[in-house]
């Protein structure tokens, strides 16, 4: 496939849009998430070209298509596999299905070492969002947008929720490594009953699903719920010193209060050691505050005015994000976030069933407020998975391989998928499908999933947020626990965030 001029312009065009539509959610398990891998680095490797285009045309012979996914895709593999076909996968194809870790940096690892030994199987590789832009910058997967029809990739940047597609481009040429299969981010879930407890109703739910609320609001009706009920606790969320922290909880905190790590959204993936660091300014801080009083209330000598506080538990800075649900199951806390695989747990009819609630993140200030670009009103941290094409395997594996990427970019394997395994589909207008609807249980919060996703923000990978991750998780769980004042706290970070932007 050779592109043509306007093409090339075209997709120059996508790679800097930003991304104000955002990404979708799934039911993955926790150690799916999108949010819980550190790692990744190494020299690139393999022995073939990444950008030389793949011959089009299924293969006639019989041949066997290696894919590395989940144990969940391997446990789902026979209904999978025909859902492919269903598809339009031709019949002399088959996939094997390989379970990798749910650790996602298990994967990462795992990963790295069979693309820079050269390895040609798997044919096919399910990437977790947050690292796959290492391996575009060591130059370890095949370049989509030079290998396949144009079309496949215009559907992706054209169609495709365009957070989930900036983190499977080269931020360098915005050419497409990765197509999205399915999407995450986490919400607000809630208990209906407690909150009925407190004096709030059908109206009110019915309005949070899609209007999103401010944290002060959100503090007051929680700390309200609270007093009217004997739970344990108001509000649980994630804040130990680990990735969730620096990807997820932290930064949509901050993100909601219109801070930033990198001034505008723009500089996300980049340029390293050429971008601003905006991590000690006034929204950042504001949002420190914010979480201290939500923990220690309004006596904190950090509280943050107007917001309520004692909602949470001190244990959030323990927390990841298995030990910050048990509460919430177990029946002891009133408001949680976490992302939607928690959903399809607490909403299931011997749990919560339709007492389950399920709302945006609040923000801080609206987003006319916020200074810089994709800052600013409700935020979810984006997770998700991406298909990716291995560079070293043979022509005919990646002929193969291009067949089940058509299939599993239709609208019916989508919609198929989502039912078998909760996998929401990557293209927003698939939310508002009858068949997506029908899904059990988290087929009832699509649109509230919806807001979610237009609203997501993905973290700041490069090849150094490895390093920037543990930093950040380290300085903010300290601003977070008192150890240190969070100007202090962040005033640290910016200067440990500059060392390791410079020394690149």
């Amino acid at each position: 496939m050779v592109d043509t001029d306007s093409s090339q312009e075209r997709r120059s065009r996508v790679s800097r849009r930003r991304f104000v539509k955002a990404a979708g959610a799934s039911g993955v398990a926790v150690g799916l998430a999108g949010c819980v891998s550190t790692g990744g680095g190494g020299d690139g490797g393999g022995n073939q070209e990444t950008d030389t285009p793949i011959e089009t045309g299924a293969p006639t012979e019989d041949i066997t298509v290696q894919w590395a996914a989940d144990s969940r895709a391997a446990d789902n593999a026979e209904a999978t596999k025909k859902a492919l076909h269903d598809a339009g996968l031709p019949d002399n194809i088959s996939v094997e299905i390989i379970a990798g870790s749910q650790v996602t940096n298990n994967r990462q690892n795992q990963y790295q070492q069979w693309l820079s030994g050269g390895r040609e199987e798997p044919t096919l590789m399910m990437m977790d969002s947050g690292w796959m832009i290492p391996f575009i910058a060591r130059d370890q997967l095949q370049n989509l947008s030079q290998s396949l029809p144009d079309e496949m990739v215009s559907t992706v940047e054209d169609n495709y929720f365009q957070a989930s597609v900036q983190t499977a481009q080269s931020p360098d040429s915005g050419d497409l490594f990765g197509i999205p299969l399915f999407p995450d981010f986490p919400t607000m879930q809630y208990r209906k009953d407690l909150l009925r407890e407190a004096g709030y109703g059908d109206s009110d739910f019915e309005t949070w699903a899609t209007e999103s609320m401010s944290w002060e609001e959100f503090s007051k009706i929680t700390k309200e719920a609270l007093d009217a009920n004997d739970a344990q606790y108001g509000y649980t969320f994630q804040a130990n010193t680990y990735e969730g922290l620096s990807c997820c909880d932290f930064n949509e905190f901050m993100t909601s209060y219109g801070g930033a790590y990198f001034g505008s959204h723009d500089n996300l993936f980049g340029p390293i050691g050429d971008r601003p660091i905006t991590v000690d300014e006034q929204p950042v801080i504001d949002s420190i505050k914010m979480v201290r009083t939500l923990i220690n209330g309004e006596d904190d000598e950090h509280a943050l005015d107007g917001i309520t506080g004692n909602i949470a538990p001190e244990a959030v800075l323990q927390w990841t994000e298995e030990p910050s649900r048990k509460p919430f199951m177990n029946g002891d806390a009133i408001m949680h976030r976490n992302w939607p695989y928690s959903i399809i747990a607490a909403g299931a009819e011997d749990v919560y069933g339709e007492d389950l609630g399920v709302m945006p993140i609040p923000y801080g200030v609206e987003e006319s407020e916020a200074e810089y670009e994709g800052t600013g009103g409700p935020v979810a941290a984006l997770g998700g998975w991406h298909m990716a094409l291995n560079p070293n395997s043979s022509q005919q594996h990646k002929r193969a391989a291009v067949e089940v990427m058509k299939a599993m970019m239709t609208e019916q394997f989508q919609l198929d998928i989502f039912g078998i395994m909760g996998w929401i589909p990557p293209r927003p207008e698939l939310l508002e499908a009858d068949q997506a609807q029908e899904v059990d249980v988290i087929g009832r919060y699509l649109p509230q999933l919806k807001v979610a996703g237009e609203n997501a923000v993905p973290r700041p990978v490069t090849v150094v947020w490895p390093q920037q991750s543990s930093q950040i998780a380290k300085e903010v769980n300290a601003a977070y626990a008192g150890e240190k004042a969070p100007e202090q706290a962040m005033s640290d970070l910016k200067s440990s965030l500059e060392e390791i932007e410079q020394s690149t």
